[in-house]
């Protein structure tokens, strides 16, 4: 059975699948969409609260970075892995003690005040709307290729499946079908991560696989630190970028992810405050077995591609691969536009180094080489790595099914999020209170709708990879909600005035900064710094500056409440019975 034959009957089983299951499941009430009616087993939730995390940026884009920028890429596991487990102990459980529906609900009732709100509405829909557009990017990546189709019908027919089971079986529908689609994920992910750790290293673990050693007995990492040096590259295992950025970077990424709403909201689903713990917990072990594997697959899949179009030694007659004899995955990866090659010097063979290093100059000018050939999309590594290796067709087409549902679990996540947060905080906390359940669930199925149009518009002209632009909403969140999220829990002097000026300062900070180098709603051309370290602030990135937000938050919150008249005496008592166990 041919590939696409074998792509269109499993993509198209787990499709069916994730339909079925939105069906079964369909929300009848507003407790069933917003939080599935608080009757999730812990274990369940803990495997779908892994599949609404493990976005298309850990599926299909980190082991990119991880392949391109070695160790550097280092921050994205240890950021995410690292906020999950704040979110876990200083989050999850007090907010679900508090027993609302949504973050912005309990930011407008712990500063009793619709203002603050608002405001968390509106920064819960800037980060969810930026996360967003990064799962559609892994929509149009994984379809365009696979299924024979350009990127962008691709990510019109992704919209349509996630339009389809979310606004139907809202959080509900959604939570049964992430569990179906955290099956179909890591088996997806892994399955290839072992045939090719057995080929390379003849170790079936890939996390040993990459400490093992390839068929010359040298280690795999060795290996590929000196083929770039070779290539005029920086070693695979050297840090590369300024030590400052990581570290802003890595914190950033961790209270982004602490404050991401459409995770926090998953801890609402379970019946009791012990069961949202549980429900961490196992979250934590599901989300360890893809992040412990995502290393060997990104330096795996990079010593696949480097020895496939540098077979030979650099400047030996078999050097570097002849065009003509390039292998099947290489054209058809081609035809998507995600993978490029530019005969500079007509000699028909694909030249791969670092054309901007000066010490490799005189090297590429005794060979005849006018620059670098070859260009890759890092977010193509991982859906190509099984092409690359030459696996079973059915692997292949698993990977593609693991990559989609990566996509489709985080993206109904966070339109989900996006949607309670209009019509549950905006509509029915601010502007018509008294509307009825009928007419809710009816708004938030309408501004699902409307999510899912506006996340494919901005989808159709991403400002970076999947994992960066996912990196951009981290810094968001981390710069907005996390911050009043933390200071609500456990301070009880914070009021609504220091909530407001603090939530408004970081995340005005962070949307200008980004803006200056990403562009004005991400309009390329409408920057006005260029996005290079040289030109950002102390060297910090804009997907890094998101805690530089979040210290902003919390300093002028503090000042401000400190110099303004105390919360009322009921809120301080809900802030000690929120942390304060019931048998105390």
């Amino acid at each position: 059975m041919d590939l696409a034959l074998t792509t269109y009957l499993i993509v198209g089983a787990t499709f069916v699948l994730y339909i079925g299951i939105a069906i079964w499941a369909k929300a009848g009430s507003t407790g069933e969409f917003y939080v599935a009616g608080k009757g999730v087993n812990p274990i369940a939730n803990g495997m779908a609260t892994a599949a609404d995390w493990m976005s298309a940026a850990s599926f299909i884009s980190m082991a990119g970075l991880i392949a391109f920028l070695g160790y550097d890429a280092s921050v994205y596991l240890m950021g995410w892995t690292g906020g999950y487990v704040l979110l876990a102990l200083l989050l999850a459980p007090y907010l679900r003690k508090f027993g609302k529906f949504t973050v912005p609900e309990f930011i407008g009732d712990r500063f009793y005040s619709k203002t603050a709100r608002v405001i968390a509405v509106i920064a819960l829909i800037v980060a969810s709307i930026t996360y967003v557009i990064g799962q559609m990017k892994g929509i149009g990546v994984a379809f365009s290729r696979f299924l024979e189709t350009s990127y962008e019908v691709g990510l019109f027919i992704g919209m349509a499946i996630v339009f389809f089971y979310a606004v139907i079986g809202g959080m509900k529908g959604i939570t049964y079908t992430q569990i179906a689609q955290y099956c179909v994920m890591i088996f997806a992910y892994t399955i290839p991560a072992v045939f090719i750790s057995l080929a390379i290293t003849g170790n079936p673990l890939p996390q040993l696989g990459l400490g093992g050693t390839v068929s010359d007995g040298t280690y795999l990492l060795n290996k590929l630190d000196n083929i770039l040096v070779d290539l005029g590259f920086s070693q695979y295992t050297a840090m590369k970028g300024s030590m400052l950025n990581m570290f802003f970077l890595t914190m950033s990424l961790m209270i982004g992810t602490a404050g991401l709403p459409h995770v926090i909201v998953r801890f609402f689903t379970v019946p009791r405050v012990r069961d949202a713990r549980l429900s961490a917990g196992w979250t934590l072990i599901f989300i360890a077995i893809l992040y412990t594997t995502a290393p060997a697959v990104g330096a795996m899949s990079f010593y696949n591609l480097i020895n496939t179009v540098q077979p030979g030694p650099i400047g030996s007659e078999d050097g570097n691969l002849l065009y003509e004899d390039v292998p099947g995955w290489f054209s058809r990866w081609q035809e998507t536009g995600l993978l490029q090659w530019e005969d500079k010097n007509d000699d028909g063979r694909i030249q791969y180094y670092d054309s901007n290093n000066p010490a490799f100059a005189p090297t590429a000018a005794e060979y005849g080489w006018e620059g670098n050939e070859l260009t890759v999309d890092r977010d193509i590594m991982v859906m190509a790595n099984p092409e690359i290796a030459q696996l079973p067709n059915w692997v292949i087409a698993l990977t593609v099914a693991g990559g989609l549902a990566a996509a489709l679990s985080t993206a109904a996540g966070l339109l989900m999020a996006i949607s309670s947060s209009i019509s549950h905080d905006l509509i029915k906390g601010v502007i018509n209170p008294g509307i009825s359940e009928k007419s809710e669930l009816l708004a938030a199925r309408i501004a699902m709708g409307s999510a899912v149009l506006v996340a494919g518009y901005l989808g159709l002209n991403p400002p970076g990879f999947a994992a960066q632009v996912v990196a951009l909403a981290f810094g968001l969140a981390a710069s907005s909600l996390f911050p009043v999220l933390m200071l609500g829990i456990f301070n009880r002097r914070m009021n609504s005035a220091g909530a407001i000026a603090g939530m408004l300062s970081g995340l005005t900070f962070t949307l200008i900064y980004v803006f200056t180098y990403k562009g004005w709603f991400f309009i390329p051309g409408t920057n006005t710094l260029p996005d290079t370290p040289e030109h950002w602030f102390m060297g910090i990135g804009p997907q890094a500056i998101g805690a530089i937000g979040a210290l902003i938050n919390v300093v002028v919150a503090t000042l401000v409440s400190r110099a303004t008249a105390p919360p009322p005496k009921d809120i301080q008592e809900l802030v000690e019975s929120i942390r304060v166990p019931r048998a105390s």
